[in-house]
């Protein structure tokens, strides 16, 4: 499994959701925090597409944020997309 990687901000709600989820279920994760990394969020947005947190990356590829996250969850489709 490729490592998952969060990328977060303070405060955020859906962060801290996103990882509860990933805890619950047991997926190990680094966190990546840019509440105060301007040229971080600037980085970020150019190899995600977006300005929205968190981020959620599987080795180099996005995932999206919380909401796909846990539509991935919900449809039983994360286990694969955290293969990949």
């Amino acid at each position: 499994m490729a490592g998952v990687t969060v990328y977060t901000t303070e405060p955020c709600g859906f962060c801290t959701q996103a990882k509860a989820l990933l805890r619950a279920r047991g997926i190990e994760f680094e966190e990546i925090n840019l509440a105060r990394d301007a040229d971080g969020r600037s980085r970020l947005a150019a190899t995600t597409g977006q300005m929205t947190f968190p981020q959620i990356l599987v080795g180099e590829r996005s995932i999206g944020g919380f909401r796909e996250l846990l539509e991935a969850d919900r449809d039983g489709r994360l286990p694969s997309l955290l293969a990949a």
